[in-house]
């Protein structure tokens, strides 16, 4: 610029220049030139560079169940957190993660992801009780009364420890085919504000448990709680009041899509998630990680839980939805292998290879489909943590159960998970 108003200065006056400042300019335009040439090259270069990130790689190929969704990634609010292990000599663990889309403070709806904190903080409580003095365990059975509708909730006694109501059973149900009522009776067990609590005390904080899975339930009061030893009560739990008063305001898109249905009529205007389950997904996968490598968070980060609290919790997260059925815990009519497995297997039935076993929770509610896993293929001896979340709500309505979730979210999910499997098979390095 300076060059240029140089050079009109002395074309208005008419001065004739000296040749030696003559040269000078246009040198010195010359060089701006090649300046420009070498920019223009260098963003060429590096802008078409492959991107280090294998999520990228995936997102942007040309499978068609990825590339179903790849046409407007927006309207499915995908986040995506992907963790490359590798094991030093000594085998210990080192995490590589790669994202997409990530963002804690942009709403999701967890669904019944939220039953892995509830599931661990009711072995965790049982803990505290046993710390306590109590003489219990997480097979010991319960009873549930619920003082308002004058009711009490139990499983018939048998010799088949199975078929008792107790924290495990609950578990286990919770993991094989993602049962609300145990999800519900752990809730009240725990009680809403110990929950969010213990969660924010372990360093979780952008998660919230707000709710049960049951239409106009009791949020706020509890059940009472019997628990019983050859035909004692050994424990009674009185019903327990929250105090909780918070949502989740703060957050992004917390109001979704265009219509609703309330009691079978159709509302014109976004439905509200403002008081509905919280859960980020770096979260939501620092919970899992917390059972699956506790040794890699500081005391004060990890739950309180045993050796064999871990192998508990890692056993039934790693089972299909018709595994260790010795009871009549799973309708094998119901469900399938990979019922509660979104990724790799989610849009194929009996397919499921023992060789790879997926530690996971599953969440399928409003449209909205998320999974959190760990994947350990014993064969290749390949690990990794996957979680992701996706929304397929195409005619942006919500509770009026028409969402995509067999045509768009689950075979995303599981091609997903193939992609990243394949990723680790071929022993790529995105360093």
């Amino acid at each position: 610029m300076q060059i240029q108003q140089f050079v009109i200065k002395y074309l208005n006056t008419c001065q004739i220049l000296p040749v030696h400042q003559i040269l000078i300019i246009l040198r010195t335009w010359n060089n701006l030139i090649k300046l420009k040439i070498l920019l223009v090259f260098l963003i060429i270069i590096f802008g078409c560079r492959k991107s280090d990130n294998p999520l990228d790689l995936i997102l942007n190929s040309n499978i068609p169940e990825i590339k179903k969704i790849k046409n407007n990634f927006s309207n499915h609010e995908i986040q995506i957190l992907y963790s490359s292990i590798q094991r030093d000599s000594l085998g210990k663990p080192t995490f590589k993660e790669f994202s997409y889309n990530l963002d804690k403070n942009y709403y999701y709806y967890p669904a019944s992801t939220v039953k892995l904190p509830i599931a661990i903080l009711a072995i965790q409580k049982i803990n505290y009780l046993i710390d306590k003095g109590f003489e219990i365990s997480i097979n010991t059975p319960f009873i549930i009364i619920d003082l308002e509708k004058d009711l009490m909730m139990f499983e018939k006694y048998s010799n088949n420890q199975n078929e008792v109501l107790s924290v495990a059973n609950c578990i286990k149900k919770i993991f094989l085919y993602s049962d609300n009522e145990c999800y519900n009776y752990l809730f009240d067990f725990l009680g809403r504000d110990e929950i969010n609590y213990q969660l924010e005390k372990k360093g979780l904080n952008n998660t919230r448990i707000y709710h049960k899975f049951l239409s106009n339930s009791d949020n706020v009061n509890s059940s009472e709680f019997l628990f019983i030893s050859n035909g004692d009560t050994i424990y009674k739990q009185n019903s327990i009041k929250s105090n909780l008063n918070k949502s989740n305001t703060n957050l992004k898109s917390v109001l979704k899509g265009k219509k609703f249905l309330l009691k079978g009529k159709l509302v014109n205007s976004p439905f509200d998630f403002s008081f509905k389950n919280q859960i980020s997904i770096t979260d939501l996968n620092n919970i899992l990680k917390r059972i699956i490598f506790p040794e890699n968070f500081k005391k004060e980060e990890r739950f309180d839980l045993h050796q064999s609290d871990y192998n508990f919790l890692k056993y039934w997260m790693s089972r299909t939805s018709i595994e260790d059925n010795k009871s009549s815990i799973v309708n094998r009519d119901k469900y399938w292998d990979s019922y509660s497995k979104f990724f790799i297997y989610g849009d194929k039935k009996g397919e499921m290879n023992d060789n790879i076993r997926i530690s996971n929770k599953v969440g399928m509610a409003y449209g909205t489909l998320t999974d959190v896993a760990y994947v350990r293929d014993k064969i290749n001896n390949i690990e990794f943590m996957l979680t992701a979340t996706i929304l397929v709500n195409d005619n942006k309505t919500f509770n009026d159960d028409i969402y995509e979730y067999e045509s768009k979210g689950i075979p995303f999910l599981s091609a997903l998970g193939r992609q990243v499997l394949k990723l680790e098979r071929n022993k790529l390095t995105f360093d």
